[in-house]
């Protein structure tokens, strides 16, 4: 008896994922379009599958729709036209008709997805990291690389500061300091003792800010902290005992509304933040205190790594660039350099086509009338002006 071929993993994930877009599609609502109400704005709060969540501006209630074939990257933060049924039906309450131009988007790289949008319209990201799991220095960098090719501000937030000891507590200041001293905001807060959470809540006034960070650094719990009224607190994580990593709560990213004013998307935490698609340009670009010497290095291909006449290097032993940073760097490119080495082949060896990477992420900046302001594609982060 022949024995039967075991699938691949790429295979089974094609099955799981038709599989699942055969549910979705006979989940989907067909509406009779002369039950659907005239064409008018909304704000996506957040997605799941076929359908979104829509606020209508004007009476702040929350309408579930489906969407149009066609709106593929629909996210939180979107601006839409959505239509109102006559009537509810399964849940359903209108249709999403198109996407609004965007003035930002933000996604991350997903090695079988391509770059998958994360949030919509931000003007400031805010990097949550914690005393537990781990303070991570190269996801902060990594994540300062993202706003700063994105164009907007970051601000940087240490959460859970009521573990720390005061030794401890000057250790991770000098750390931080680094961030400072190059134009940076740096936050303390504790959710626990209430410290810092009010100076939070002025940094996010009047801005749409996007919470990212590691799994399990607290970005839900702040969220609480700063929304006391939620009808029901959105779930926060643990710390695994088994591996010391945190746990992910957030599976979708939601908008929430600031009190005193502003509005927060509460994005999925990671466990990394692959940079594998981006130049080593962008990421030096990227570093701003590098910015005063690039150019002016002995030789015009230099890796800033022992290169003679490397004005980077000489920076750092001058003390006018942190060390640890400087590190980072090329632990980054490193692992851009390995990652893009390890991603050229699929399990069926077929090579990954840049230009189809770029493709799809114009295609997320193509739902409505948008046009880029800078002079060529940036390959992770986007910012762009209204056409």
């Amino acid at each position: 008896m022949t024995k039967k071929k075991k699938l691949t993993h790429g295979q089974v994930r094609r099955v799981r994922n038709n599989q699942h877009k055969k549910l979705k599609q006979e989940e989907s609502i067909v509406w009779d379009e002369a039950l659907l109400g005239s064409a008018q704005p909304g704000l996506v709060i957040t997605r799941f599958g076929q359908h979104a969540d829509i606020e209508d501006p004007v009476t702040g209630e929350i309408h579930r729709c489906n969407l149009r074939r066609g709106i593929e990257s629909l996210v939180s933060g979107d601006n839409v036209l959505w239509r109102p049924g006559a009537e509810t039906l399964a849940g359903i309450s209108g249709v999403v008709e198109a996407v609004e131009a965007r003035s930002s988007v933000l996604v991350r790289p997903d090695y079988y997805d391509g770059l998958k949008p994360v949030a919509a319209n931000v003007d400031q990201m805010v990097i949550v990291s914690s005393v537990l799991p781990e303070l991570s220095l190269n996801i902060i960098d990594r994540y300062l690389i993202a706003s700063e090719t994105l164009g907007i501000a970051p601000l940087i937030v240490l959460n859970k500061i009521d573990l720390l000891s005061p030794e401890l507590r000057e250790q991770y200041s000098t750390w931080l300091n680094d961030y400072r001293a190059i134009g940076y905001d740096v936050l303390y807060v504790s959710k626990k003792t209430g410290e810092g959470i009010a100076d939070l809540e002025v940094k996010l006034r009047d801005r749409t800010n996007v919470f990212v960070g590691q799994s399990g650094v607290g970005k839900s719990s702040l969220v609480n902290a700063l929304l006391p009224e939620l009808e029901e607190d959105v779930e926060e994580g643990a710390i695994s005992e088994t591996s010391g990593l945190g746990q992910h709560t957030t599976t979708a990213a939601r908008l929430y509304h600031i009190p005193s004013g502003g509005d927060l998307i509460d994005s999925p935490g990671v466990r990394e933040f692959g940079l594998w698609h981006l130049e080593t340009d962008d990421v030096t670009k990227a570093y701003v205190e590098f910015r005063p010497y690039l150019g002016g290095c002995k030789f015009r291909d230099c890796k800033h790594g022992d290169d003679p006449g490397c004005l980077l290097r000489e920076a750092v032993s001058k003390g006018e660039i942190s060390a640890l940073r400087f590190d980072n760097y090329h632990r980054i490119v490193q692992s851009m350099t390995e990652n893009k080495a390890n991603r050229q082949y699929s399990r069926s060896k077929k090579p990954i086509c840049k230009s189809k990477l770029l493709a799809s992420l114009e295609h997320l900046l193509t739902e409505g009338a948008i046009f880029s302001n800078i002079s060529r594609p940036s390959p992770l982060y986007w910012n762009v002006n209204h056409g």
